[in-house]
């Protein structure tokens, strides 16, 4: 059975494969801190309208410039938060908003590892910043390296399936 990435590549879309592999291993890691699995159910080499209540924004620098971004619904979020502190919640709090910014910076960290001895490396990050909200939209410049993978969770008591989505976004530009 074929992967998302080998279907996206045979359908004439062209992703870098050093790049979706950091965010899929990335991801993967991440989430498995908090307990939850996902599979990739899509790429994107261009934006693509995300859903989720939460994003999470990180600034990387180095031989590449841009950021990282992930956006996830609020029962993802409570899910995830829930199982990589170990508190329950239950619905979104002061304390989730944040667990989303340490969940993106625990997954841009994994990015960074990946892609250090890379043309696509970066050594420096900022801070997480978290967007609470829907409907904005970013601005990408042109000339960036642009990648959307978008994780399904497989959590069976979700009914709604943007519920179940996580899209991690990179933009890079070359310097």
């Amino acid at each position: 059975m074929a992967t998302v990435a080998e279907e996206s590549m045979t359908a004439g879309i062209e992703i870098n494969p050093q790049l979706y592999s950091s965010i899929s291993d990335s991801v993967s890691n991440a989430l498995e801190m908090c307990d939850i699995k996902v599979r990739c159910v899509g790429i994107s080499a261009m934006p693509t309208h995300q859903t989720g209540l939460l994003t999470g924004m990180i600034g990387v620098h180095g031989k590449v410039s841009g950021f990282v971004s992930l956006n996830i619904s609020e029962q993802f979020a409570v899910k995830a938060v829930e199982g990589l502190l170990q508190e329950e919640y239950g619905n979104l709090t002061s304390q989730v908003v944040d667990g989303i910014g340490e969940l993106t910076n625990i997954i841009v960290g994994g990015v960074k590892s990946s892609l250090s001895q890379t043309k696509w490396g970066f050594s420096h990050i900022t801070v997480p910043s978290v967007i609470v909200g829907q409907n904005f939209t970013i601005a990408y410049s042109r000339g960036l390296e642009f990648l959307t993978v978008t994780f399904e969770h497989d959590d069976p008591t979700v009914i709604r399936l943007e519920e179940r989505m996580l899209h991690v976004s990179m933009s890079l530009l070359a310097l």
